[in-house]
């Protein structure tokens, strides 16, 4: 599927399983660090949707005007962490690296890479919209 032609319509009969939509601030900035940190691929950007690849993974992300007759936005805080208690795990990432990368791509590192008794190597990067993105692998 090409994700930067196909229509809205075919792309969401195309979902299956689990799906993940990401409500953030700035969508053009998250897709920039995300990129850069985690070598994602981001398509369709705009200021208020795009589609996001890893590996062959796919998610969206979508600024919070796009949820304007949506009931989850007024849960949302007005500033301060929006994804606690959610960790998004990239499996395929080399936490040394993406750590390496993270704070000069405007992220937080809340820890530092480390060695788990369960058997990964992980980091946890905290983006401007407090979600915990945990590039994680095997020991």
């Amino acid at each position: 599927m090409d994700f930067e032609t196909v229509s809205a319509a075919d792309f969401g009969a195309s979902l299956r399983g689990i799906g993940i939509n990401i409500l953030v601030r700035d969508v053009q900035a998250l897709c920039a660090m995300l990129e850069t940190v985690f070598e994602m691929k981001a398509h369709r950007v705009s200021k208020d949707f795009a589609i996001l690849t890893y590996g062959d993974q796919v998610f969206q992300v979508h600024s919070d005007a796009t949820y304007h007759s949506h009931p989850l936005p007024g849960l949302l805080p007005e500033a301060g962490a929006r994804g606690a208690g959610v960790e998004i795990r990239l499996y395929d990432s080399d936490p040394d690296l993406c750590a390496d990368r993270a704070e000069a791509a405007g992220m937080h590192v809340l820890q530092p890479p480390t060695d788990k008794p369960h058997g990964l190597r992980e980091a946890y990067l905290l983006c401007g919209d407090g979600y915990a993105w945990v590039p994680s692998r095997p020991l």
